[in-house]
C-alpha cells in the first residue's frame, strides 16, 4: 500500500514545477567563463559562477514556513512531500532554476579579506509572483562552489535551524530581513569542529531555502578593490570600472527604479544615480540597525559582506537576542575583541557604510557630495532610534529630557542585568494603569524578579571572559608590550608586520586583559552577595527610575497601542533555539515547528514561565561561526 501511495505521489504535479522564473541577474551580469566547479582564490571579471547542488542521502523535510512560501505562490497545503523534498534538497533541480554562486569580497572584523563569495549558498533564480514581486531564491548548504575556500559548502542542523527560525522571527517582529521558506536535513554526514578545539564530530548535512528581492551586499561592489595597504589583499577584478558601472546600472534599474536611470544616460548621470542609490541604502541601513537596537538583537558578524544593499538583515550565524541586559553583549564566540558587541553596532554599520562609499567612488564624480550624504547617517539613526524608544515607552510627544530618561533606563537595566524583552513588557503593564493606580513598589518588585541573580551574573561574566580572553598568557603579553615600547620596529619585523599594526593589536590584547581582571574582581564580589540582597538593591534602583518614568508619562494615558505593537512578549532566545536544536539532532522535529508557530505572533502575550525561564546552562551558551 505504501509503495502504491508513493508511486501516485511521484506522478502528481508539484507547484515547484510551475514557478515563474525570470533570472535577470545572470542574464545581465557577467558569468565566470570557467564552467568547472572547483575552488579558486580568484574568479576575475565575473559576478557569478555556474554551480550544481550536490545530492544528499535520504533528505527529509524538517519544516516549512507557510508565510514565506506564499511569496513565491506556494500553498503549504499543496506541498507534495515525497516529490518536493527532492526539489528542496537540490537532489533535483526546480524547473526554471539556474544555480550559480555569487562573487563578492568583504571587510571581516575590520580587515579587507579579498575574495569571499557564496561559499555555501547558491542562487537558484528569481521568481516573479502573482503580485509582480521579484524574489530571488537560494539554497544554503547545498555543496561546494568556487568560493568555498577550505569549506565543504555544507550547513548542519544547528546552523540551519538558527537561520531558518531567526529569518522568520525577524520578519514577524517587523524588522527587514531575508526569509526562509524550508529546511531539509539528510543522512549525509559532514565533519565539524564546533569550538575550533580539534574535537571533530559528525553532523547531518542540512539545507535551507532562503529568499529576498536580492542578496546583493556591500561586498558585491568590493570585488574591484586594488591591493589593500594593510592586508595586502585585493579583489578579483581590481580596477574594472566598466564592470562596476554595469553592476550599478543593473542594481539601480532593478531595485531602485524610482531613481530613473535610462540607457542613454552618461557617466555624470550614473554618478548622480549612484549617489542617490547610496543615500537610499544609507537611510534603509540606519533604520535597520535602529530596529535591531530596539529589540536587543545583536547580529554577531557585521562584516561588509553581511550588509544588504536593501537594508535587510542577512546571513544569520552566531547572532543573539539579548536576555539579561549587557551593553557589551557579544553572541559570537569567535569575536574575541568584542568588535560586534550590541552597543557598538550603530558605529560598526556606519564604518561599513563608509567602506561601501569607497567601493562606489570610482564612478562618483562629486566625492564631496558623497561624504555629505555619509554624514547624514548619525542623525538618521538617532531619529529612528529615539522615535522607536519613545514608542516603546508610550510617549505620545517628544520632550527635552527624553534622551536622559532613556539613558538612565539602560543604565538601570545594565546595573541590575534585567531581561531586555520582559523589562519593556512590564513597563507596558505599568503604563497601562492610570497614574493614581500606578503601584511603583509592585512594579519595581516585578522588575527585580527578571534581573539576573549573582550566580547567573557570574556565569554571564565568565562567558564574556572566555570569549574575550587574551590570545597569549598575561605574562607573555606584558613582556611583549614592554619590548614594543622599547624597540617597536625590531619586534614588528619579527612578526612580519608594521609597528603601527602590532601596537594596535597589542593595545587590544591589553584592553582584554584589563577587562578580564575587572571581571574577576566583580565575580569575586558577586560570590559573597546573596540573591536576596541583590534583588533588594535592584528593586531600589527600579523604584527610583519608575518615579521619573511616571512623572514623564504625566496625567495622560500612554500610547498603549504603540507600546504593544513594538514590545514583543516572545523572542527567539538563544537557549530556546538550542533546545530545539538538541531535539532535532535526536530526530524530533516537532519543537522546530512549535517554535516557529510561537514566533509568528511575537506580540501576543501567550507565554508561559517555561518560555522565559532559562535553564541553568543558558548563561554560559556560546555560539560560533562553525556551521
Amino acid at each position: 500500500k505504501n509503495q502504491v501511495c508513493r508511486a501516485i505521489s511521484l506522478k502528481m504535479n508539484s507547484n515547484f514545477e510551475n514557478l515563474n522564473f525570470d533570472n535577470l541577474a545572470i542574464r545581465t551580469l557577467p558569468i565566470d567563463k570557467e564552467e568547472r566547479n572547483f575552488v579558486r582564490s580568484m574568479v576575475p571579471d565575473s559576478c557569478f559562477s555556474k554551480v550544481m547542488p550536490d545530492p544528499v542521502q535520504n533528505p527529509k523535510i524538517v519544516s516549512l514556513s507557510k508565510d514565506a512560501l506564499q511569496n513565491i505562490d506556494i500553498d503549504i497545503k499543496e506541498i507534495n512531500y515525497l516529490k518536493d523534498v527532492d526539489y528542496l534538497s537540490g537532489n533535483k533541480l526546480i524547473p526554471g532554476s539556474q544555480p550559480h554562486a555569487h562573487c563578492y569580497c568583504g571587510y571581516q572584523f575590520g580587515s579587507f579579506s579579498g575574495q569571499l563569495g557564496d561559499g555555501a549558498a547558491m542562487y537558484l533564480g528569481e521568481i516573479i509572483n502573482k503580485k509582480g514581486e521579484r524574489w530571488e531564491i537560494q539554497f544554503k548548504g547545498a555543496g561546494k562552489t568556487p568560493y568555498s575556500r577550505a569549506g565543504d559548502g555544507r550547513k548542519v542542523l544547528r546552523s540551519t535551524i538558527r537561520e531558518y527560525l531567526c529569518s522568520e522571527a525577524m520578519h514577524f517582529l517587523g524588522i527587514p530581513t531575508t526569509r526562509a521558506a524550508s529546511m531539509i536535513t539528510s543522512d549525509t554526514l559532514v565533519q565539524r569542529d564546533l569550538f575550533y578545539t580539534g574535537n571533530i564530530i559528525n553532523e547531518r548535512a542540512s539545507i535551507v531555502l532562503r529568499m529576498a528581492p536580492t542578496f546583493l551586499r556591500f561586498g558585491s561592489f568590493e570585488i574591484f578593490k586594488d591591493v589593500d595597504r594593510y592586508t595586502g589583499r585585493r579583489g578579483p577584478s581590481p580596477g574594472n570600472v566598466q564592470l562596476l558601472k554595469k553592476m550599478l546600472t543593473y542594481t539601480i534599474r532593478t531595485f531602485f527604479p524610482e531613481i530613473g536611470l535610462n540607457e542613454v544616460n552618461g557617466d555624470n548621470a550614473l554618478s548622480e544615480a549612484t549617489l542617490n542609490m547610496y543615500e537610499k541604502v544609507l537611510v534603509k541601513t540606519a533604520k535597520l540597525v535602529a530596529k535591531w537596537q530596539l529589540v536587543g538583537f545583536t547580529h554577531g558578524v557585521l562584516n561588509t559582506d553581511n550588509m544588504s544593499i536593501l537594508g535587510l538583515t542577512i546571513d544569520y550565524g552566531p547572532y543573539g537576542f539579548m536576555e539579561n541586559f549587557d551593553p557589551n553583549y557579544v553572541p559570537n564566540g569567535s569575536d574575541g575583541t568584542g568588535r560586534y558587541c550590541y552597543k557598538d553596532q550603530p558605529e560598526i554599520v556606519k564604518w561599513n557604510l563608509e567602506r561601501f562609499l569607497e567601493a562606489l567612488s570610482p564612478v562618483v564624480v562629486d566625492q564631496r557630495k558623497g561624504k555629505l550624504i555619509f554624514e547624514k547617517y548619525q542623525s538618521l539613526f538617532d531619529e529612528a532610534y529615539f522615535s522607536g524608544m519613545r514608542t516603546k515607552l508610550g510617549f505620545k510627544t517628544e520632550a527635552e529630557n527624553d534622551a536622559s530618561i532613556i539613558e538612565n533606563l539602560f543604565s538601570v537595566m545594565a546595573s541590575t542585568s534585567s531581561d531586555f524583552t520582559l523589562t519593556f513588557r512590564i513597563l507596558f503593564e505599568f503604563a497601562s494603569s492610570d497614574r493614581a493606580d500606578r503601584d511603583k513598589d509592585k512594579f519595581a518588585q516585578k522588575l527585580s524578579e527578571i534581573c539576573a541573580t549573582p550566580e547567573i551574573l557570574s556565569k554571564m561574566m565568565a562567558r564574556a571572559q572566555k570569549i574575550g580572553r587574551p590570545t597569549v598568557s598575561p605574562e607573555r603579553l606584558l613582556s611583549l608590550w614592554s619590548m614594543v615600547q622599547q624597540n617597536p620596529s625590531e619586534i614588528a619585523a619579527r612578526f612580519g608586520t608594521t609597528p603601527e599594526l602590532l601596537i594596535e593589536e597589542l593595545k587590544g590584547e591589553m584592553e582584554k586583559l584589563k577587562a578580564s581582571e575587572m571581571a574577576n574582581e566583580r565575580i569575586q564580589k558577586l560570590s559573597s552577595m546573596s540573591a536576596e540582597n541583590k534583588a533588594k538593591e535592584d528593586k531600589n534602583e527600579w523604584l527610583k527610575w519608575l518615579e521619573i518614568y511616571s512623572e514623564r508619562l504625566g496625567e495622560e494615558r500612554a500610547d498603549l497601542i504603540g507600546m504593544e505593537r513594538v514590545n514583543p512578549a516572545y523572542i527567539l532566545r538563544n537557549w530556546k533555539a538550542q533546545e530545539v536544536i538538541l531535539a532535532a539532532e535526536k530526530g524530533d522535529f516537532g519543537p522546530v515547528n512549535e517554535e516557529l508557530e510561537r514566533l509568528y505572533e511575537p506580540f501576543k502575550n501567550k507565554i508561559t514561565s517555561h518560555d522565559v525561564k532559562a535553564p541553568d546552562w543558558a548563561a554560559e551558551l556560546i555560539c560560533t561561526c562553525s556551521s
